[in-house]
């Protein structure tokens, strides 16, 4: 049976700020042998499948510096520390990232995002009925182009390789459980 490893001492490598990179000594509880490992301190984060009253999903494509390439997805980022939680970090980022905001709000969910590096989660939320409210407004090192895709499309563009980001594909994956748990939420 599997057993959770002891951990005998942390410290921090390097902080940037946005997160930690912590070297952790755990022992097996197999063979008692300590070993090192690596972990990513971070805040949580949060993505939204914003839907319109047409049915379009907002789609955000950026530039992302580990792929080198633009990425298309669904708006989203840190949860922080002055967000009351992970909704209103969501309400936030689909506001500040595509200038709509949106009635109806229902979560999706939540998953770890690499559980081998990272200590955080990410939330998924629903929002409905969403239209636009305001210009973006972005971070410095943010450039953003919002698109709008009808939903029937997406499964079309993961399966071609346009929508690649694992936690978008996830977020699509929960929606697809949520409504067929609740129907009557479509």
């Amino acid at each position: 049976m599997i057993e959770p490893w002891k951990k005998i001492g942390d410290r921090v490598d390097y902080d940037c700020g946005f997160f930690k990179v912590h070297v952790q000594r755990s022992l097996s509880p197999l063979t008692g042998k300590e070993h090192p490992f690596y972990v990513l301190d971070t805040h949580d984060w949060v993505n939204v499948i914003a839907l319109t009253p047409e049915k379009e999903v907002l789609l955000v494509s950026q530039f992302r510096h580990g792929s080198g390439e633009i990425s298309a997805e669904i708006p989203g980022g840190a949860v922080d520390r002055k967000d009351a939680s992970p909704l209103a970090a969501a309400q936030r980022e689909l506001l500040e990232e595509t200038g709509h905001e949106a009635p109806e709000w229902f979560s999706l969910g939540s998953v770890r995002p690499n559980p081998a590096i990272l200590n955080n989660r990410c939330h998924f939320f629903l929002a409905r009925g969403a239209q636009r409210v305001a210009d973006l407004s972005l971070d410095e090192a943010e450039e953003l182009e919002v698109k709008k895709v009808p939903r029937g499309e997406i499964g079309g563009q993961i399966r071609a390789g346009k929508i690649t980001h694992a936690l978008v594909i996830a977020a699509f994956q929960l929606l697809e459980l949520f409504e067929a748990e609740k129907p009557d939420k479509r």
